[in-house]
């Protein structure tokens, strides 16, 4: 409760995860503050002594790398440059708008880099076509999020994963953690309504509250890209090689069954060997050179130092968690009182408001995934369903909050007046909230 009080007041997610650390360390050490200072510090330096830790924070740290690579070597460019050539053939509203959330859907790698390649491409399209920034903003924001949601090859995963593995090595759940968080993604119901409410507002042209006042510009089509060689490969082909090592990886480590093997272990090596094959592919054709290929490395893991550090504590809390009994505590109080039915809605609806408060879905991933699957696995709960109620509360939150940094990138992308952007598309994940909030309440009747 602290954790959450204090993400809503200070919108600070390390200071609100530490805050709680600290709360559970004073009552695990007879309320003695010096002994639960101490021992917070000493939590932090005893999750590097397990290797699977050590291993998933890398992970995070690499796909930094990855990205920061895939940029300066001109592939993201150079895919935008394509995409351009190829919107001079949908030259319509509708072709404009389906391109930017065809984008979205594609470029799944970071939601901020997803929403800011989306908006750059299509706004040019978008003004020629008459479809107004503020519908182009509601298609970035509403493509970014969800699509990383559902196709967790990036940081997203990265973070989902050591959360739910956290879980497991802590005897909280049993299981896999990258099938479980494979099993989540049909259950992930705020994302999948998300992108098809997008597709009908797209082909039927729904413009509802605000959105019925939001206004098109109308400019040229510039061609910014005439300089830059369009390219898809430079950029999909490390993604493919990720992906495929991921299941090499588990049959492996799985000694020849995927289902056995190890995720930690093989999202890690996945990594490596894309930041092993990004190099042969870029370094000796000279695209970039040695030395720019490790620069661009380093501030690739720099750039994701900050949410590793949001790992290295939601890590923590969810120890004390598991130490001090909480998800026993909150099945007590919930047994004979409110029926298991609601507990997935009410995990979901929990997240969404911490999520709008904090403006975080990452957040509000590390607050609420080791509370939610303890008590999943206490009131034995269908935990992939547990697992996509916190993403999509996350989701839906972080959506529709003013101050949640993906909706202000999204309307940077699209240059329309940020509030104006809020407004408009307000209504819209209103929508699918309510859907995911009956979606989450059948489901959790039926998985009973």
């Amino acid at each position: 409760m602290l954790t959450i009080f204090l993400a809503i007041i200070t919108k600070d997610v390390i200071v609100s995860l530490l805050g709680g650390i600290f709360a559970g360390f004073l009552v695990l050490n007879g309320y003695n503050p010096a002994k639960a200072f101490i021992a917070l510090w000493d939590g932090v330096i005893a999750l590097f002594a397990e290797g699977w830790i050590v291993k998933t924070l890398l992970f995070m740290l690499f796909i930094g790398a990855i990205i920061r690579l895939l940029t300066i070597s001109g592939s993201v460019e150079q895919f935008v440059a394509y995409l351009s050539e190829k919107s001079k053939r949908i030259d319509s509203p509708v072709g404009a708008m389906l391109l930017a959330y065809f984008i979205g859907v594609v470029i799944f790698i970071e939601s901020s880099i997803t929403s800011l390649v989306a908006g750059t491409v299509a706004k040019p399209l978008c003004d020629r076509n008459g479809v107004s920034r503020e519908k182009l903003a509601y298609i970035c924001d509403s493509t970014s999020a969800p699509v990383c949601s559902l196709i967790p090859l990036n940081a997203w995963g990265a973070l989902l994963l050591g959360l739910i593995i956290t879980a497991i090595e802590s005897k909280v759940i049993t299981g896999d953690a990258v099938s479980l968080l494979v099993y989540s993604i049909p259950y992930n119901f705020y994302s999948i309504f998300t992108l098809l409410i997008v597709l009908t507002v797209i082909f039927l042209n729904i413009n509802i509250g605000p959105m019925r006042n939001s206004l098109p510009r109308t400019y040229g089509l510039p061609d910014n890209h005439k300089e830059i060689k369009p390219s898809l490969y430079g950029m999909l082909l490390p993604i493919i090689v990720m992906v495929a090592m991921v299941p090499v990886g588990l049959y492996i480590t799985g000694d020849g069954d995927i289902f056995k093997g190890s995720g930690s272990t093989s999202v890690y090596y996945a990594v490596i060997t894309t930041l092993l094959f990004i190099y042969l592919l870029f370094v000796p054709n000279k695209t970039i050179s040695h030395k720019r290929y490790f620069e661009g490395l380093f501030e690739g893991i720099s750039h994701m130092l900050p949410v590793t550090t949001i790992l290295v504590f939601a890590l923590l809390i969810g120890k004390v968690i598991g130490d001090l009994g909480t998800a026993q505590y909150l099945a007590s109080i919930l047994h004979g009182n409110i029926s298991a039915i609601l507990v997935p809605l009410l995990i979901f609806l929990v997240s969404s408001i911490t999520a709008f408060s904090t403006g975080t879905s990452w957040g509000t991933f590390s607050i609420m995934m080791p509370i939610a699957l303890a008590l999943g696995a206490t009131l034995d709960l269908h935990l992939p369903l547990v697992i996509a109620a916190v993403i999509s509360g996350g989701i839906f939150g972080d959506h529709s909050s003013p101050i949640s940094d993906t909706t202000i990138i999204s309307s940077m992308a699209a240059d329309c007046n940020h509030i104006d952007h809020v407004r408009t598309q307000l209504p819209y994940a209103m929508i699918g909230g309510v859907l995911a909030s009956i979606a989450f309440l059948i489901a959790g009747w039926l998985t009973i």
